[in-house]
């Protein structure tokens, strides 16, 4: 299992785009590595068609995809045509699937299902989602099981708030959107905030504690 803030293990691994090393595929990108629970099958067509249509979007905020499955690299190149008719594009996937036959990476990431099996009794992989950063460190993991479809664009809405907290002093509140209002982080003095931050809003609350600091986005 990987914990928030630890580098990510590095791995050598098939994919439908040929062997890569994750770390050296990552290079100085971000990267979303997601699983899903099997090929040719309803729900995960849904999903990585969704990722397709908004493969400009990742493009566009230096993010690079990759997907997971217990299933082989004939498969994955089978099903991604069928996931790109889906998508209304036609042609290969355009992004990789890695092929984990053995299940050596789901079992070592804590991708593994146990309510989900496919005809063998074999254990499928459920819906992990993982954000790793340029410096290889995993900054979010998200985990859904088989049955539920995941949202892409929340995942979005968090890489945009990943890569901006990574660079400003500031969180993001509830349901944040890209040029929403940001809020100071505690461990900045009101001194400090005011410096970095000169339109900061403090927001009275019964305590009297100062913690309710926002701030317009900054650039």
């Amino acid at each position: 299992m990987v914990n928030l803030g630890d580098i990510f293990p590095n791995f050598s691994t098939p994919t439908s785009e040929g062997p890569i090393d994750f770390h050296k595929w990552i290079g100085d990108s971000w990267a979303i590595l997601f699983s899903h629970p099997a090929d040719y099958t309803p729900v995960c067509t849904t999903e990585l068609a969704r990722v397709v249509k908004l493969k400009p979007e990742f493009d566009k905020r230096g993010v690079k995809m990759i997907a997971l499955s217990c299933d082989g690299v004939d498969s994955h190149k089978g099903w991604g045509k069928d996931v790109m008719e889906f998508a209304g594009c036609g042609g290969d996937l355009s992004f990789p699937i890695i092929a984990d036959e053995d299940r050596k990476l789901a079992v070592q990431l804590g991708m593994v299902d146990p309510d989900e099996k496919d005809s063998k009794g074999m254990p499928l992989t459920a819906r992990c989602v993982f954000i790793i950063s340029p410096d290889k460190k995993l900054k979010l993991s998200i985990l859904y099981p088989a049955t539920t479809g995941r949202n892409f664009n929340e995942i979005l809405r968090v890489i945009d708030s990943l890569q901006l907290t990574a660079t400003k002093k500031v969180a993001t509140p509830v349901d944040w959107q890209m040029g929403d209002k940001c809020m100071v982080v505690p461990s900045l003095s009101n001194e400090e905030a005011l410096k970095l931050f000169p339109q900061m809003e403090k927001t009275a609350v019964p305590s009297g504690k100062e913690y309710l600091r926002f701030t317009p986005q900054p650039q």
